[in-house]
């Protein structure tokens, strides 16, 4: 069954949610696990895949935007289609939603930060997965 942690970040800025979603990529790639960041728009997905570029210097991640016609060959996607055909191990989710695709995943990331609307969000995502039984983790940073 799919485990799920929610990550809450003290900060209110949504840059500190695509941060933190860099940093939680990273430390999975080097545990050799593939990654899928979801995002709500091809706009925000584009930020991530300039972001995981930048985030820290030094760090190297290899990536690329999920299409549905590409074929996929780096260990971390980053896309906002409705469906993910691809295998992953870890799904971040940078979106205000569940993913109809999550339990495809063994894990899922929710980040969660200041932000009232992003908190009230992220409470209603929480109740959906334990009202259907996952294993849930919270993470205050």
């Amino acid at each position: 069954m799919t485990r799920v942690d929610f990550y809450v970040s003290p900060e209110p800025e949504t840059q500190a949610r695509r941060l933190l979603a860099c940093r939680l990529t990273e430390k999975a790639y080097k545990l050799g696990k593939q990654v899928y960041i979801h995002t709500d728009s091809e706009s925000e997905s584009q930020l991530m895949d300039d972001l995981l570029w930048s985030f820290r210097q030094g760090s190297f991640i290899p990536h690329q935007l999920y299409t549905t016609q590409a074929s996929i060959s780096a260990p971390v996607l980053i896309g906002h289609h409705q469906e993910m055909a691809g295998e992953a191990d870890v799904l971040i989710n940078l979106t205000q939603s569940v993913p109809d695709f999550f339990s495809q995943f063994n894990r899922v990331a929710e980040l969660v930060n200041e932000n009232p609307d992003v908190r009230l969000k992220a409470r209603e995502r929480y109740q959906f997965y334990r009202d259907r039984g996952y294993d849930l983790n919270t993470f205050k940073l």
